[in-house]
């Protein structure tokens, strides 16, 4: 039963997207939503169900067609992949709950693309195979072109033609990458890949560092890793709100597949090609945080502040990769889950506030004040609070949790200095932005504009959103626990490797 369960995040998703494009859903708006919408809250049941049935049962194996390594196809469930399987599942389905207030209006086609993107990132996170990989990238990507245009202008289409072209080069990269590890392995199971990577020798050694660096490329682009970062503010800050909300998720699909094939394929057990993205890794983190902390300082709008945010939160999660412990990959995925859904309630947040400041929307200064100053103040201070780390949210427990992790490690003398001084940038910057928009304002909201209040679903969206941060602060115990057996799975090579292999037979 189990395996079956794993292929319905992938499946139901891909179901979905089908039924909103044909009769009744297809043509009509209220029809639409509503099944959008239910759809949605069935695959994340489901997804939360698998994640309960791996943590019961261990590890799940759906090998499509019975077919075994090299050539078969495999799901894998692990406690790492369910979680960011129920992660995105409850964020889209939270997304088109939000969009259903009338956003899904400004294009065509939203709700199918909201359940492809879905489909396509769900299956990045449970596939065993490396290629299949690229296959779900790809979909997740098609579907991510079209969301970025949705109610676009000039300006957003200039934003989304970068962020394509960067990806078409991505995906070739990615081809190329894998067509080199396929012809040194013979396989891209990713299981079978960690296995004979040991046995390489001679000049299949260089050929697999080349196949391996060329990934690393690949995933820093997904993952918006400086010098590859400068797409995402502009594409995060011009898409539409409710879109970036999406997105907060899309560059944790590359972190994750960093912590795969990092920790799996070229981990512990590689030989001579051992943490071989290991000091890549760590120096480009620390300049993607400073990088990030600069750009909320700098940054002149919400959305592009929370842009900027999610690149801090990107440098923080691959720095911790780099550590290469099962305590730092414990407390990147507790930070991961934190980090998605505080800056996707950021980006819902700026978009509530901006429609309701008239022409000065969602920028950094002196305006008109918001209708609704205290729900939106209330809602921006337990965001802002989660964003920085301060308590009692969930952001101070992941950030003393990652600072411990690297505490006893050589890494611990340089990046605590700089993610201390970047938290302060944090806090200098968020802190000023709310005082700007919330404290310093001219007019009133009695002036002949027209007086936007927040939508039922935007409220529900948002409330849902913003419960995270005390939720995983109050049950910080099982969510701590939970993210530290994840992690161990994920450092048990052998463990791995005889699960995935056995149950693709």
């Amino acid at each position: 039963m189990i395996q079956h369960l794993t292929s319905l995040p992938v499946l139901l998703p891909m179901l979905a997207g089908v039924i909103l494009l044909m009769p009744p859903c297809g043509k009509n708006v209220a029809i639409r939503r509503v099944a959008s919408v239910v759809m949605g809250v069935i695959t994340s049941l489901v997804s939360i169900l698998l994640l309960l049935q791996v943590q019961q049962q261990g590890t799940a194996v759906y090998a499509i067609g019975d077919w075994s390594a090299p050539f078969g196809i495999v799901l894998v469930a692990d406690p790492l992949s369910t979680l960011l399987v129920c992660l995105t599942s409850i964020l889209c389905t939270v997304c088109a709950l939000y969009a259903s207030a009338g956003d899904d209006e400004n294009g065509s086609f939203f709700h199918p693309l909201l359940h492809f993107l879905m489909l396509g990132v769900n299956g990045a996170f449970l596939t065993g195979d490396a290629f299949n990989l690229f296959v779900f990238f790809e979909v997740l990507l098609i579907a991510s072109y079209s969301l970025l245009m949705h109610g676009g202008d000039k300006r957003n289409t200039r934003a989304a033609l970068q962020y394509v072209i960067m990806n078409l080069v991505g995906s070739a990269v990615f081809l190329i990458a894998l067509g080199v590890l396929y012809g040194v392995l013979g396989t891209l199971n990713m299981a079978d890949m960690a296995q004979k990577v040991t046995f390489l020798e001679g000049d299949d050694v260089y050929l697999a560092k080349i196949g391996g660096l060329l990934l690393l490329v690949v995933f820093a682009l997904k993952g918006a890793l400086l010098p590859l970062h400068l797409w995402l503010p502009n594409t995060y800050a011009t898409a539409m709100p409710v879109v970036a909300a999406l997105f907060a998720i899309m560059t944790k699909v590359g972190v994750y597949s960093m912590m795969r094939v990092y920790t799996l394929i070229f981990g512990d057990e590689a030989g001579e090609l051992s943490h071989m993205a290991q000091n890549w890794l760590w120096w480009l983190a620390l300049a993607t945080i400073a990088m990030g902390a600069i750009g909320v300082l700098a940054s002149q709008d919400l959305r592009k502040l929370v842009a900027n945010l999610v690149i801090v939160s990107v440098g923080t999660l691959v720095a911790l990769v780099a550590v290469q412990t099962v305590e730092a990959s414990a407390a990147a995925i507790y930070y991961l889950v934190h980090s998605t859904l505080v800056t996707a309630a950021l980006f819902i947040l700026a978009d509530l506030i901006g429609r309701q400041r008239g022409k000065v929307a969602d920028r950094i200064t002196v305006g008109r004040p918001v209708t609704q100053p205290i729900l939106l103040g209330f809602g921006f201070v337990v965001a802002a609070v989660a964003a920085i780390g301060m308590p009692p949210m969930s952001g101070f427990i992941a950030k003393i949790w990652l600072l411990k992790a690297t505490f006893d490690s050589e890494y611990g003398m340089v990046f605590w200095p700089l993610y201390l001084l970047a938290s302060l940038a944090l806090l200098v910057g968020i802190s000023k932005a709310g005082s700007t928009v919330f404290w310093h304002h001219k007019g009133n909201t009695n002036d002949s504009h027209e007086q936007v209040r927040v939508h039922p679903a935007q409220l529900v969206a948002l409330i849902i959103l913003l419960s995270s941060a005390p939720l995983m602060a109050l049950f910080a115990g099982p969510a701590s626990e939970y993210a530290l057996n994840a992690a161990t799975a994920l450092h048990d090579f052998r463990g791995t490797i005889s699960t995935i292999l056995e149950g693709g037979q």
